[in-house]
């Protein structure tokens, strides 16, 4: 089982989903991904965590009424200090969200927009060091920025993110580039300026490992959800984009079983 303690500086550390049907949510992705939900803790606005097998994997709270906020699924990268980062932020062509904020001895969260719009948490760890396992089925396996400013995010994400990056590749048809820590992947962007639909913002996305891509697909599609991108083989695994029954998009690789 791949564990992480804690995360390295700029990696994403956490996941949480915003879903306008909490209770639909946790029956949802308990069934898919064979997770547990805890109960809503309302002094956190009814803010609850998933885990698989005992280990936290992902959090969950409800839609704001009349925030005009849709059902989405947030990743959050560690920092050192999180009032520093919102002050990179905001000095390198980003724009606030929601500023620094201590969430009692667990952490300090942010949420923040690179230059591009595309929306970003961040997490400086308390007690709460995120997720403790990932890729492998049923935990976060993989997090992309999908962009049409590639260029100036990768040195947005250098800079306020302390991101050491590779580029896997430089071609007009696929520009990619990685995070690294040492050896080790931590997040990649996507030039995704000829392929993202009008209207589509810029974005981050998680995905899910499973052990096997179709049979996931064909229960996410029984729980009521749907298939955004249908599955295909990459040199990572079989990949897929799903949406849960109501609307919250993500992805999902094979993974090898812990």
């Amino acid at each position: 089982m791949p564990t992480r303690e804690t995360a390295p500086t700029g990696a994403p550390c956490w996941v949480d989903l915003m879903t306008s049907n909490v209770d639909g949510a946790r029956a949802f992705y308990g069934q898919l991904f064979g997770w547990e939900a805890d109960e809503s803790n309302e002094e956190f606005g009814g803010y609850f965590n998933f885990t698989k097998d005992g280990v936290l994997v992902a959090g969950g709270m409800p839609t704001m009424p009349d925030a005009g906020v849709t059902d989405v699924w947030s990743v959050y990268l560690a920092v050192d200090d999180a009032r520093e980062t919102v002050e990179a932020v905001q000095a390198n062509g980003g724009q606030v969200i929601s500023d620094a904020m201590d969430v009692m001895d667990l952490g300090t969260m942010a949420v923040v927009t690179d230059p591009g719009g595309a929306v970003i948490g961040m997490w400086q760890p308390g007690l709460h060091k995120g997720f403790g396992i990932l890729g492998e089925p049923g935990a976060p396996s993989w997090w992309e920025l999908l962009t049409r400013h590639y260029d100036g995010a990768v040195s947005f994400y250098e800079i306020v993110f302390g991101w050491k990056t590779h580029t896997m590749g430089d071609a007009s048809d696929f520009r990619y580039t990685m995070a690294q820590d040492g050896d080790q992947p931590l997040a990649g962007v996507m030039d995704a300026s000829s392929f993202l639909p009008e209207g589509v913002p810029d974005h981050w996305s998680v995905y899910f490992g499973v052990g096997d891509a179709d049979a996931t697909i064909a229960e996410a599609v029984a729980l009521g959800g749907s298939v955004r991108m249908p599955a295909e083989d990459t040199p990572y695994g079989r990949m897929a984009t799903l949406a849960d029954p109501f609307g919250a998009q993500f992805k999902i690789v094979t993974q090898p079983a812990g």
